[in-house]
């Protein structure tokens, strides 16, 4: 069943890159007593990923979190290696970059994408979400190819 407003979030960790490598991030740690941007991308470094979805947040950092944004994070289902470089060429300093590695968190909230037609297996559909204190407030699910309902402008609209 996929994840619906004012649902908690699971208590499932990911991955994040530090300069000492990859470390754990709880769910807990990530969403508790936070207000967070968390949106999904199918694939780091794939072209709408990298040519509108992230720079949409990169650009916007400041304005979310003007709105009271405490953590803006992105998550695909990729491993912390390939996200830190994908953060790093994209200038995304302000954006948390989440490896959900085995999608076991993309698959908890049902929101798992099965993109073996294309040779990447199972995937994070496109989705954006606004979770206040590990609690859904909004929940945009993209169409296949769209970048519209979890796109910085429609979070900054929903904030």
């Amino acid at each position: 069943m996929t994840i619906q407003v004012g649902d908690k979030v699971p208590a499932i960790g990911f991955q994040v890159m530090t300069s000492e490598g990859p470390k754990p991030l709880s769910s807990e740690e990530l969403f508790a007593g936070k207000k967070v941007v968390f949106f999904a991308v199918p694939g780091a470094f794939t072209p709408g990923c990298s040519m509108t979805h992230l720079p949409g947040f990169v650009v916007n950092a400041d304005a979310i979190k003007a709105k009271g944004v405490d953590t803006i994070a992105c998550m695909s289902v990729n491993d912390a290696f390939v996200m830190g470089a994908w953060g790093q060429a994209q200038n995304a300093e302000e954006i948390v970059m989440l490896a959900d590695g085995n999608g076991e968190f993309t698959a908890a909230i049902g929101l798992s994408l099965d993109a073996s037609g294309f040779g990447m297996g199972q995937r994070a559909q496109r989705f954006g979400m606004i979770v206040e204190d590990g609690t859904v407030t909004y929940l945009g699910v993209e169409a296949p190819g769209e970048i519209k309902v979890s796109s910085a402008d429609a979070i900054l609209a929903q904030l």
